[in-house]
C-alpha cells in the first residue's frame, strides 16, 4: 500500500465531514495547509469565547462599582490610590487604640474577663485572674480556650454569663467567692471576700465580665453598722432619763411653760424613735432573716390593726383608708416585723397625702395592677398608693436610703423652734419623721426575701410602694 493510499485511509472520516469523496486523494502539502487553516478557525472561536468572557467581566465589574466605562473606572482607581495612604494611617490608628485600650484594660484595678459562646475563655485581665485565682497564668488573649468553669471554680459567675446571654442586656450580680481546694488530701484554707460582677453582651454570643472587689465596701458598711449600733446604746438611757425629768416638771411648772416642756417632750421622743429605729436595722442586718419567728399571718386584719394605730394621725387629716383585696389571705411573715412595715408604709402615706384624701392599699397575688412590676403568679403584693405630689424622678433611686428625705416637706419644720407660743398639734409633730421608715421597711421585707418598689402612680399621681413577697399564700376565700 501507497504513502497515498494510506493517507487516504487516514482522513477517510474527515472526508465524510466535509462532504468529500471517498476516494479524494490529496498531498501531504494540502492536508498541511487544511489543518493550518482548521488550527486557524479554531483559535479564532477560542478568541471569541475569551473576548465574550472578558466582555462579562467587564459587565459584572462595571455594575459592581456602578459605573459605564473605563474612563470612569480609571478615575476610581485614581481615588482608591490617593485614598490608600489614609487608609492606612486610619488602620494605624485604629491598631494603636487597639492596643491602648487592652493595656488599660489590664492595667485596670478592676477585673474583666471575656468568654466566648461556648463560655470558653477568650481575654481576661491581671485583676481578674488575681479575684479568682485561677490555677493558671492567664493574662491577654489565650493561646488555647478552656472552659471558664475549668479555670475558675465559680457557679455564680457562670449563672451571669448564662443570664447576659439568654436576656442580652447588662445583669448585675453579687456573690460570695469561696474557693475550693483542688487537692482533697492537702486542703488549704483560702479567703473568702464579697464579688460584684457587671455582665454585658458583646457580638457573636460572647460575654464580658467586670468584676469587683466588695471586701473594702463590705468592710466599712460592718463599721458604719457597728458604730450606729454603739452611738443608738449609748443615747437610749439619757434620752429615757430627760423625758422623764421632762415628765415630772409638767405639773410643776408654770402653765405659761407648759407649751415649752411639750416641745421638749415631743422632741425627746422623736430622737428615742430615731434611737429606736437604728438599733432595728442593726437588729436586722447580715443573716438576722434566719431568726425570724416565721408564723401563718391573716394579712387584710393586720392592715385593718395598723390603720387603726395611725387613725388619730389620719383623722387629723381627714383621711380615709381605700382597701382592696381578699377578706382573707393567709401568708408566712415575722407578725411583729410585718406590722412595722405595714405600719412605716401607712405613716409615710399620710405625711404626704393632702386633707380629706384617700389611702389606696391593695393586696393580692401575682402581678401589680395598673402596670406595676411584674412578679410571679404565687407571690404576695401590697401596694399603698397615696394622692400627694409622688417622687421626684431624680429622687427614685434613693428612696429607701437612710437619713434620706425626699421633699422639704419631710424635714423638721423650722417653727417648731420659733418663740410663738402656739402649740402645735402633738399628731402632726410626731409625725414627723426620722428619714428611717422606709429604709427600715426595705431591710425587713429584705429579710423576709421579698422586694420593695417606688414609683408614681400613673392614674392618681402620688407615691406608689409595690411590695413584693414570695411567700407561699392561701387563695383568697372572698373579695370584697
Amino acid at each position: 500500500m501507497g504513502p497515498n493510499r494510506a493517507l487516504w485511509l487516514g482522513w477517510h472520516p474527515v472526508w465524510e465531514i466535509l462532504g468529500l469523496p471517498i476516494n479524494l486523494k490529496l498531498s501531504p502539502v494540502a492536508v498541511a495547509v487544511f489543518w493550518y487553516l482548521v488550527g486557524l478557525l479554531t483559535g479564532a472561536l477560542l478568541l471569541m469565547g475569551e473576548r465574550r468572557r472578558q466582555r462579562r467581566r467587564e459587565q459584572r465589574l462595571f455594575s459592581m462599582l456602578e459605573i459605564n466605562s473605563w474612563g470612569t473606572a480609571l478615575e476610581r482607581l485614581q481615588d482608591l490610590i490617593e485614598a490608600h495612604p489614609q487608609q492606612q494611617q486610619q488602620l494605624h490608628q485604629l491598631s494603636t487604640s487597639r492596643d491602648a485600650l487592652a493595656e488599660i484594660l489590664q492595667q485596670a484595678p478592676i477585673g474583666y474577663l471575656q468568654v466566648d459562646e461556648e463560655n470558653q475563655l477568650v481575654w481576661c485581665n491581671q485583676e481578674a485572674n488575681r479575684l479568682l485565682r485561677m490555677n493558671q497564668a492567664l493574662t491577654g488573649s489565650v493561646e488555647r480556650r478552656r472552659l471558664l468553669l475549668e479555670v475558675a471554680r465559680s457557679y455564680e459567675l457562670d449563672a451571669l454569663i448564662d443570664e447576659v446571654r439568654q436576656r442580652q442586656r447588662p445583669c448585675q450580680r453579687e456573690w460570695m467567692l469561696y474557693q475550693i481546694s483542688p487537692d482533697p488530701l492537702h486542703p488549704k484554707e483560702e479567703a473568702t471576700y464579697p464579688l460584684r460582677g457587671y455582665g454585658i453582651p458583646l457580638p457573636g454570643q460572647e460575654v464580658g465580665i467586670f468584676l469587683e472587689n466588695r471586701q473594702e465596701a463590705a468592710r466599712l458598711i460592718q463599721q458604719r453598722d457597728r458604730w450606729t449600733s454603739d452611738v443608738a446604746h449609748e443615747l437610749k438611757t439619757p434620752l429615757t432619763s430627760i423625758r422623764l425629768v421632762a415628765e415630772t416638771l409638767q405639773s410643776r411648772v408654770d402653765p405659761s411653760l407648759t407649751t415649752w416642756l411639750d416641745r421638749l417632750i415631743n422632741e425627746t421622743i422623736r430622737l428615742s424613735n430615731l434611737v429606736e429605729d437604728l438599733l432595728n436595722l442593726t437588729r436586722l442586718q447580715g443573716d438576722q432573716w434566719q431568726r425570724l419567728n416565721w408564723v401563718t399571718v391573716d394579712l387584710p386584719p393586720l392592715i385593718q390593726s395598723a390603720w387603726r394605730s395611725l387613725e388619730p394621725l389620719a383623722e387629723v387629716k381627714r383621711l380615709g383608708l381605700n382597701y382592696q383585696g381578699p377578706t382573707q389571705l393567709l401568708a408566712s411573715v415575722d407578725e411583729t416585723l410585718f406590722q412595722r412595715v405595714l405600719l412605716n408604709l401607712l405613716d409615710n402615706a399620710i405625711k404626704h397625702s393632702p386633707m380629706e384624701g384617700s389611702i389606696q392599699v391593695r393586696l393580692g397575688q401575682g402581678q401589680a395592677a395598673d402596670g406595676g412590676a411584674h412578679f410571679p403568679v404565687d407571690s404576695l403584693v401590697l401596694e399603698v398608693i397615696d394622692q400627694g405630689p409622688g417622687f421626684d424622678p431624680k429622687d427614685l433611686p434613693y428612696i429607701f436610703d437612710r437619713f434620706y428625705r425626699a421633699d422639704p416637706a419631710r424635714s423638721r419644720n423650722p417653727s417648731t423652734f420659733s418663740s410663738s407660743t402656739e402649740a402645735i398639734p402633738p399628731a402632726l409633730e410626731l409625725s414627723q419623721g426620722t428619714g428611717l421608715g422606709l429604709a427600715i421597711v426595705h431591710q425587713i421585707v429584705a429579710a423576709h426575701g421579698g422586694s420593695i418598689r417606688a414609683a408614681n402612680h400613673p392614674e392618681l399621681g402620688g407615691a406608689w410602694l409595690q411590695l413584693h413577697l414570695p411567700c407561699s399564700v392561701a387563695k383568697p376565700r372572698i373579695y370584697t
